[in-house]
């Protein structure tokens, strides 16, 4: 029979844990704030580091436009013909459309967007493909100015810049799509269809298609990067990835804010 353990050593315990994790939290969000001001900086642009950025870019939206953009039309198009078939077998043909935008366009198309760079972020990192970054040695806990904008400004840029790009392209994809998979070829259809997408993409709906999407960038470009930096997660063996928990916590907060304010 084994001794259990003290009640004062499980609440140490606990509390530890909690304050290795508040500290991680605040760790991200610091490095966050450092990147975007960085960001921000004109002294950032330098000749290096407009190339390391372009580079970057090429690298994580460039190369993978094509076929991104060709699964991400052939899904749309497979969930716009469920919804439109669904939609006439009911007798609710009228709603077909806005269900179409409000849910494929403005919920499913920037997840995805975040989930594939985020995932073909991480695996071209940890492959060390050509063009990219090496292994981020987070062993020292402060990092160089001189470090932070040779090296982790631009990838951070990259990868906002390719949940935006993607995001921005695959709705004007889905919406075209959409149009098509309706009215066809002809161009009888064209006012009313713009007077329902109108109707959905009214400012309020659209300021905060914008600022979700923007905010998912911010995440998935943020905090992959301060995860590996972090001295609280490399203490702990773990098989996964750094910060990819965190990351899907994060997308799933922001998603389930914008899903609140907007419909209740």
């Amino acid at each position: 029979m084994q001794p259990r353990p003290y009640p004062q050593l499980v609440t140490g315990n606990w509390v530890r844990n909690f304050m290795r994790g508040a500290a991680s939290w605040w760790h991200m969000l610091h490095f966050g704030a450092i990147v975007l001001v960085m960001a921000l900086s004109p002294s950032t642009y330098n000749r290096a580091n407009r190339a390391a950025t372009s580079q970057y870019i090429y690298t994580s939206t460039w190369q993978v436009l094509p076929w991104f953009t060709a699964l991400a039309a052939l899904l749309s198009l497979v969930l716009i013909r469920i919804v439109v078939v669904t939609a006439l077998s009911y007798g609710l043909s009228q709603y077909a459309l806005q269900m179409v935008v409000r849910v494929l366009v403005l919920e499913l198309i920037p997840l995805s967007a975040a989930l594939f760079v985020a995932l073909h972020a991480g695996l071209v990192f940890n492959a060390g493909a050509p063009g990219n970054a090496r292994p981020i040695d987070a062993t020292t806990p402060r990092l160089s100015l001189q470090r932070l904008r040779r090296e982790l400004v631009p990838r951070v840029l990259a990868s906002a810049f390719s949940v935006l790009t993607l995001a921005m392209l695959s709705s004007v994809i889905a919406l075209v799509l959409a149009y098509l998979s309706v009215h066809g070829l002809s161009l009888w259809g064209l006012p009313g269809y713009t007077r329902t997408v109108g109707q959905v993409f009214d400012p309020a709906i659209t300021l905060g298609f914008v600022l979700k999407t923007l905010l998912f960038s911010l995440a998935v470009a943020v905090v992959p990067v301060a995860a590996s930096l972090d001295p609280y997660q490399l203490a702990t063996n773990s098989t996964v990835q750094p910060g990819a928990v965190r990351l899907f916590l994060v997308l799933l907060l922001i998603e389930a804010a914008s899903l609140a304010v907007k419909y209740f």
